[in-house]
C-alpha cells in the first residue's frame, strides 16, 4: 500500500476532517463512494483537473500532480504543506499556457520517506532531478517557505536547469544564517524550529489530537485572510501520514545543528555563488515566521533581473491568502522570462 494511502490512527473516519471534501474544497478519500467512501483511507492524491504520477530522481520516488501544456513551471511547497498548496496556481498557470507541476518533497505527501537525505544540497538535487525526469531540460522554479529556500539552493547548484526563479516567504540562505546567529527577532520568530531540535517529542506533539497544534500554527502564521478550513483539515491529515512528521522537520534540524559544523559552513560558502536566473521574490508584510527584513536584500546574490514584491496584510502563505494576486504576479513573471 503506498505511503499516502495508509490509514492514519485517529478518530473514526466519519469524524475526520476533510473526508467528504470535493475537488475544489480539498482532497477526498482514496476510493469508493457513499458509506464506503466515508471509511476509505484519506489520500493526498485528490481528484481535480490535474493528473497524478510518480517519477524517480536522485535515488528516490516523488509524487507530482500536473496540469496543462507548455513551458514547465515546477511548484515546491513549504512546511507544513504538500503539493495541494498550489491548487490555485496550477489551474491559473494551465489556463495561461504553462505545464504546471506541483511536487511533494522527499518525506512528505506521496513521496518516499527515506532515512537520510534531508540536507539542502540533496533536497535541491531532488528538485532538479525531478525536472529532468519530467523530460525537460529547464523549468521555471517556484518555491515557498522551506521550498523557497531550496529553490535558492537549486539555482546555485544547477543554474542551467532554472529558467526563472520565484521565491516566496524565504530569505536567501546566507541572510537566514546571519539572522539566526544575530537577530533576536528572527530567532524568536523561529521558535517552532528551535522546538524541533529535541528528539521525538516534536513528532509526537505534531500528530497529537489530530494534529491540533498544526491548526494553531497555520492560524498564527496567516494575515487577516485566513486559510480555508478545508486546507487546514488537509494539512492536518497530511502530517499524520506515518513518518511525515519526522521526515518533514529533519531539514530544520539540519539548519540549526549545522550552523557551527563544517558542512554548514561549507554550504554557506557555496551559497555565495551568484544566481543567474531572473528572480521574483515575494514576501508577505505580515509574515510572523520569515520576517520581511530578513528576506529583504537577497538581490545582492542575483546577477539577473530581480524583483522584490512585498504584499501588505499578507502572512506566511501568499499563494493561499491572496491566490489571485499572487497568481497574477507569478504568471506575469514567467511570461516575461519564457526564453
Amino acid at each position: 500500500m503506498p505511503l499516502d494511502q495508509k490509514p492514519v490512527p485517529a478518530k473514526p473516519a466519519e469524524s475526520l476532517p476533510g473526508t467528504a471534501r470535493t475537488a475544489e474544497n480539498g482532497p477526498v478519500p482514496a476510493a469508493g463512494s457513499g458509506r464506503a467512501a466515508e471509511t476509505a483511507p484519506w489520500s493526498v492524491r485528490g481528484p481535480g483537473p490535474w493528473t497524478h504520477r510518480d517519477v524517480a530522481a536522485n535515488g528516490a520516488r516523488f509524487h507530482v500532480a500536473e496540469v496543462g501544456e507548455g513551458p514547465l513551471v515546477l511548484l515546491v511547497h513549504g512546511w507544513p504543506e504538500y503539493w495541494w498548496a498550489w491548487r490555485h496556481q496550477m489551474t491559473a498557470l494551465a489556463e495561461a499556457g504553462f505545464r504546471a507541476v506541483a511536487l511533494d518533497l522527499r518525506g512528505v505527501g506521496g513521496s518516499d520517506r527515506t532515512p537520510r537525505g534531508y540536507d539542502p544540497g540533496n533536497l535541491a538535487l531532488d528538485i532538479t532531478g525531478v525536472i529532468r525526469s519530467l523530460g525537460e531540460r529547464r523549468a521555471h522554479l517556484v518555491g515557498h517557505g522551506s521550498g523557497g529556500a531550496l529553490a535558492w539552493v537549486a539555482a546555485v547548484m544547477r543554474p542551467s536547469v532554472i529558467r526563472s526563479l520565484t521565491v516566496v516567504s524565504a530569505a536567501h540562505p546566507r541572510h537566514l544564517r546571519r539572522a539566526l546567529l544575530t537577530d533576536r527577532r528572527q530567532i524568536a520568530a523561529f521558535d517552532h524550529v528551535l522546538g524541533f531540535q529535541r528528539p521525538w517529542i516534536p513528532e509526537r506533539r505534531l500528530v497529537a489530537d489530530d494534529a491540533a497544534v498544526l491548526a494553531e500554527y497555520l492560524d498564527a502564521w496567516t494575515g487577516p485572510q485566513k486559510l480555508e478550513p478545508a486546507a487546514v483539515d488537509a494539512y492536518r491529515q497530511a502530517i499524520r501520514i506515518p513518518s511525515t512528521a519526522h521526515c518533514s522537520i529533519e531539514p530544520y534540524r539540519w539548519l540549526l545543528r549545522s550552523l557551527a559544523r563544517p558542512d554548514g559552513i561549507q554550504f554557506a560558502r557555496r551559497m555565495k555563488r551568484p544566481i543567474t536566473a531572473p528572480t521574483l521574490h515575494v514576501q508577505g508584510a505580515a509574515d510572523p515566521v520569515m520576517l520581511a527584513h530578513t528576506a529583504l536584500g537577497a538581490g545582492e546574490y542575483v546577477e539577473a533581473p530581480y524583483r522584490w514584491r512585498l504584499l501588505p496584510e499578507v502572512g506566511h502563505f501568499p499563494h493561499e491568502e491572496a491566490p489571485e494576486q499572487f497568481s497574477e504576479e507569478l504568471i506575469a513573471w514567467v511570461r516575461q522570462h519564457k526564453e
